[in-house]
């Protein structure tokens, strides 16, 4: 099989005040869509066609180019950033002149990335899209107070020293979630006129309530405090985008009009994350010959509680057929690593470079989905989701509401309660008992869904229109 890895050349030099990167990936293979006609999320033919008609009538229709800021925390080459480059380079060739600005790369390593350096700010192409960075603090532990110090470094920052710099616009977009983030969104619409459109995949300030990060004591105040900051620049879009219908209704409960909301779901990095046939060198290295073999990838904190991944280990000691490996850091690794101790069905691998992943999962059978059984997690879709099904594998998705929808209604796999060991134990037994045949149909079926429902095509067209009607 003919490698589709991206290739990335990378031209210059890292971190200079000025310095271009050039950045030349594979393009991404062209699919027809059909969208199923009982898909009630479904973008239809001809609605997608009135959108695309809108859009290039909106861009056409003027002498001078559509100017949108890109604005997050974090960006290519940083993982989990969907919402990046892929979509700017998208927006450039509809006809939009697109620029980024965000922090020097450091998620979710917690520390500045190496080739770059600390500078006050500093330029790169990739791809064709200028990128402004500038400093933060890095810090992704578990202390809140070095956590709000990363958020608000970076807000500082952007003010000071990124928004005399990145020039005019005509619509700031922000997708990273953070109610700071927004507070420079709110500058860039004072002092640049522009339109703010918001992508909100995490919501504030649920993510840190529900999550244990602050002390119970501190919770009520940042809720009023966070929570009446979010619905002011609610307000104030011209657009949301939400990862999630279960997320367009919650901020309908708190009063943002429907109307105002549109759900693009994240889509995975698709000249990355493809069906492929396992690497026999990936299989030795990760000993999945012999075994049904399921994997978590990803981040190891405690919104993911992985106790329950170790604890379903446990329960499954009796089938010496199945092995669960869990690959990544973070905040958790060492309690986990602990409560893993005298286990040999579980086994830790350090977090791989994202070209590396399609390999890794392309060696296992199924790809595991977990998050905390807490009210904001039942309204999201986890971007592992999206990757599963791009990487054509079966899911096994221990996230209530929206995750375990789609995971039924796509056929790709089996969705089980969260933070209950023994429900993902039977699940993983269930998946372990399909023969070889039907897990790879099951595959099948989860890179159709993808393909239909969540692929960029179909989200940077959304994203295309939502952007020139806000220009309109």
């Amino acid at each position: 099989m003919q490698s589709r890895h991206r290739d990335e050349e990378p031209i210059g030099r890292f971190g200079h005040v000025g310095a271009t990167i050039a950045w030349r990936p594979h393009a991404a293979p062209k699919r027809s869509i059909s969208l199923s006609a009982n898909m009630t999320l479904a973008t239809t033919d001809s609605v997608r066609k009135r959108e695309t008609e809108l859009m290039h009538r909106a861009v056409k229709s003027s002498s001078v180019r559509p100017r949108v800021i890109f604005l997050s925390i974090s960006f290519d080459p940083e993982p989990g950033a969907m919402m990046g480059l892929p979509l700017a380079r998208r927006l450039r060739d509809f006809g939009y002149e697109v620029r980024v600005l965000t922090a020097i790369p450091w998620y979710p390593l917690g520390r500045r990335y190496p080739g770059y350096r600390w500078r006050l700010w500093q330029w790169e192409e990739m791809d064709g899209i200028r990128v402004l960075r500038v400093p933060l603090y890095p810090s992704h532990d578990r202390s809140a107070l070095r956590r709000i110090m990363t958020y608000v470094s970076f807000m500082m920052s952007a003010i000071v020293l990124g928004i005399p710099r990145i020039g005019p616009a005509d619509i700031v977009f922000y997708f990273d979630s953070l109610p700071t983030t927004g507070a420079i969104a709110y500058a860039l619409r004072l002092f640049r006129g522009a339109k703010t459109v918001q992508h909100i995949g995490d919501m504030w300030p649920d993510t840190v309530t529900e999550s244990g990060m602050l002390p119970s004591l501190l919770r009520p105040l940042a809720s009023r405090v966070v929570g009446g900051w979010c619905r002011f620049l609610y307000r104030r879009h011209v657009a949301i985008t939400v990862a999630s219908p279960g997320l367009k209704q919650l901020l309908h409960d708190r009063g943002v009009q429907p109307d105002k909301v549109s759900v693009v779901y994240n889509w995975a990095y698709e000249d990355r994350f493809f069906p492929a046939v396992p690497d026999p060198a990936m299989v030795r290295e990760l000993d999945t010959h012999d075994k049904i073999t399921v994997l978590y990838a990803g981040n190891l904190g405690a919104l993911q509680s992985l106790d329950t991944v170790v604890d379903a280990a446990r329960l499954l000691q009796d089938r010496p057929d199945i092995q669960l490996l869990i690959m990544g850091t973070g905040a958790m690794e060492a309690m986990l690593r602990e409560r893993a101790r005298g286990l040999d069905n579980v086994r830790f691998f350090p977090a791989r470079p994202v070209e590396q992943m399609n390999a890794v999962n392309a060696a296992c059978d199924a790809l595991l989905v977990h998050l905390k059984n807490v009210p904001l997690m039942h309204r999201t879709t986890p971007s592992k989701t999206q990757v599963a099904m791009a990487c054509g594998k079966p899911l096994l998705v221990g996230v209530a509401g929206d995750a375990a929808r789609l995971t039924e209604l796509s056929g790709a796999g089996f969705a089980f309660t969260p933070e209950d060991p023994k429900a993902m134990a039977d699940a993983i037994r269930r998946m372990a008992d399909l023969t070889p045949v039907a897990r790879r149909d099951m595959g099948v079926r989860a890179r159709q869904f993808y393909d239909e429902q969540m692929s960029l095509d179909i989200g940077s067209r959304t994203m295309a229109s939502v952007f020139a009607a806000a220009s309109g």
